[in-house]
């Protein structure tokens, strides 16, 4: 079976796409920041070094840090699929990240995009 186009996509080369649909709705970069090392684990620096090196999205997911537990509550249709009945687990992965880009494009609260429970802190 071949393997997905999007997992051989820099995320660097997505990324603008992701500020521009935020910034759109009066969001900002530093929010999509934080939604991308909510899900990975990345800080800021490892993020960006990945953004530089024009790290693929399957190398993005393979050297995460520490994927977040709490993605599993992510649900929801992003391109006509439901998140959580994806099998492949890279797709559902990139589509985690493409829900919470889009939640947060549609004015939703950081803390429920970041289904922070009651004391948790941010990232």
């Amino acid at each position: 079976m071949t393997k997905h186009r999007i997992y051989s996509v820099s995320l660097a080369s997505v990324y603008p796409h992701y500020v521009t649909k935020a910034e759109k709705k009066g969001r900002t970069s530093q929010e999509v920041d934080e939604i991308i090392r909510w899900l990975t684990g990345h800080d800021q620096a490892s993020l960006e070094a990945e953004l530089t090196n024009q790290t693929s999205f399957e190398d993005f997911f393979a050297r995460a840090p520490r994927m977040n537990p709490s993605r599993s509550q992510i649900t929801g249709v992003v391109c006509g699929v439901r998140v959580e009945q994806i099998e492949d687990p890279l797709m559902r992965e990139i589509r985690y990240l493409d829900k919470l880009i889009d939640e947060l494009a549609k004015g939703k609260a950081m803390e429920k995009i970041l289904r922070r429970q009651d004391g948790e802190r941010p990232v």
